[in-house]
C-alpha cells in the first residue's frame, strides 16, 4: 500500500520536530514493503530519505500551513493515490480521499487550568477544529495515556479512536563515559566542572516555567557556600538574561546561557550535569525527560501531566508553583550522593520502557490496519 507522510513539521525547534524526524526515519527502517510518499514543505530536505528504495520525495511548496494542509494535501493524495496519510502532528486533511492518522502532542486547550499557556484564539480554534479531524481521522495516535483520556472525555469519542503509542530519545541518548569525549563537548559549550541543566527555547519559557527556575536557583544559591551554576540550553536563550532582569552578581553571575545545543552532543551535556531540572507547567510527552533518563542524570520535574506520567518513579517531584519546592529538590539532589545515585539507576531502567522499535512498530500496525478494515468494508459492500 502507499502511505503518505506530512513533513512540515520535520525543521521544528522542539519535541514535535524531534519526534517527526524520529517517527520517519524508523517507519522507513523498519518496514520495505509498503511505499512511502514524503511530503516536504522545505526543498531543503529533499534527498534526506533518499537512500531507501520505498520512498518517494514531493515537495509542495506553500508557506500558509492551512492551504499546505487542508488543499495541498489532498491534491497530492489523490494525484498519488495514496491509502492513508500520516501527519506526525495533530491536523488531517479533511479532503484527502484516504484513511487519516494523526498524533496528538497534548491536550492543553481542553483543560482551564492550562489554557493560560495557549492564545486565546489558539484554544478556541483547536476547540472547534479538532473535532473535525476526529471525524475525519480513522484512528489518532496519544502519545501520553493522559492526553487520550482528555480527548476521549471532552469530545465524547469512541472507545479505540485514540491510541497511546509512547516514543522514545533518539538512539544516540545513552549515558557518556568517554573522557575525551565529554572534555571536547565541555570545552565547545564552555560548561562549568559542577553543573544543574535545563533546557528550554524561546517563546516558551512561561510553559518551561523559566521564571520559578530563576527564583528557585536564586534561593538555592544563598543557602550554600559554594552552589553549583545554572545551565540554560536553548537557542538566543541569552536574551533571558535581560529579559528575567538577572543581575550581574551574586546568583545572575552564575547563570550560563551556552546557546543552542547540537542533538549529537546532547548524550554528552546531560551526562555531565549533576542534576537535569524541568518543572515545566504542561508537557503530554516530555521528550527531555526520556533523554535524561536514558543519560542516567538525576532529574527534578512536576508532578503535573505527562511529566510524572513518563518519569515514573525515576524523578524528584515538586510543585511547579512552588520556587521554594524547586530550591529544596535542587539542594536535596546535589548534596544527597545516595540520592543522586537512586535517581540515575532508576532512571536508566525506567528509559528502558520507551523504544523507537516499539513505536514504529505500533505505529505502523496502525496505519496498516486503518487500512485492512477500509479494505474489508469496500470487498463487502462490493
Amino acid at each position: 500500500m502507499k502511505i503518505g507522510i506530512m513533513l512540515r513539521s520535520l525543521d521544528e525547534k522542539g519535541g514535535i520536530g524531534v519526534y517527526t524526524q524520529n517517527i520517519t526515519k524508523e517507519l522507513l527502517e523498519l518496514d520495505r514493503n509498503n511505499q512511502y510518499i514524503l511530503y516536504y514543505q522545505n526543498t531543503d530536505n529533499l534527498g534526506r530519505f533518499g537512500r531507501f528504495g520505498n520512498v518517494t520525495e514531493r515537495v509542495i511548496k506553500t508557506k500558509n500551513k492551512a492551504l499546505w494542509d487542508q488543499l495541498r494535501i489532498p491534491l497530492a493524495c489523490w494525484q498519488d493515490k495514496v491509502d492513508v496519510i500520516f501527519h506526525p502532528k495533530f491536523t488531517v486533511p479533511l479532503l484527502a480521499p484516504c484513511k487519516a492518522v494523526m498524533v496528538l502532542h497534548g491536550a492543553g486547550w481542553f483543560l482551564p487550568e492550562m489554557t493560560q499557556f495557549f492564545h486565546p484564539l489558539d484554544v478556541r480554534y483547536i476547540r472547534m477544529v479538532m473535532p473535525l479531524y476526529f471525524r475525519k481521522c480513522a484512528v489518532a495516535l496519544s502519545v501520553s495515556q493522559l492526553g487520550a483520556e482528555i480527548f476521549t472525555r471532552e469530545l465524547n469519542l469512541p472507545p479505540g479512536k485514540i491510541r497511546t503509542v509512547y516514543f522514545a530519545p533518539a538512539r544516540q541518548f545513552k549515558r557518556v563515559t568517554d573522557a575525551g569525549k565529554l572534555r571536547e563537548v565541555k570545552d565547545r559549550y564552555n560548561l562549568p566542572d559542577r553543573f544543574i541543566l535545563t533546557l528550554t527555547k524561546r517563546g516558551g519559557d512561561t510553559r518551561k516555567n523559566l521564571g520559578q527556575i530563576f527564583r528557585a536557583y536564586a534561593r538555592y544559591h544563598d543557602r550554600v557556600e559554594v552552589s553549583y551554576n545554572l545551565v540554560v540550553g536553548g537557542k538566543d536563550c541569552h536574551l533571558f538574561r535581560e529579559e528575567y532582569s538577572l543581575p550581574a552578581e551574586g546568583y545572575g553571575a552564575d547563570v550560563l546561557f551556552p546557546g543552542w545545543i547540537d542533538q549529537q552532543d546532547l548524550p554528552s551535556v546531560y551526562s555531565l550535569a549533576e542534576l537535569y531540572l524541568y518543572p515545566s507547567n504542561l508537557e503530554a510527552f516530555p521528550v527531555p525527560i526520556t533523554e535524561a533518563m536514558a543519560c542516567g542524570v538525576p532529574i527534578v520535574t512536576s508532578n503535573v501531566n505527562g511529566l510524572k506520567e513518563v518519569a515514573g518513579e525515576s524523578a524528584l517531584f515538586i510543585d511547579p508553583t512552588s520556587d521554594e519546592q524547586i530550591a529544596d529538590a535542587i539542594e536535596r539532589v546535589v548534596t544527597d550522593e545516595n540520592l543522586r545515585q537512586r535517581l540515575s539507576a532508576q532512571g536508566l531502567n525506567r528509559s528502558k520502557d520507551f523504544s523507537w522499535d516499539k513505536c514504529a512498530r505500533e505505529t505502523l500496525d496502525a496505519l496498516e490496519g486503518v487500512v485492512k478494515v477500509a479494505n474489508v468494508a469496500s470487498n463487502r459492500n462490493g
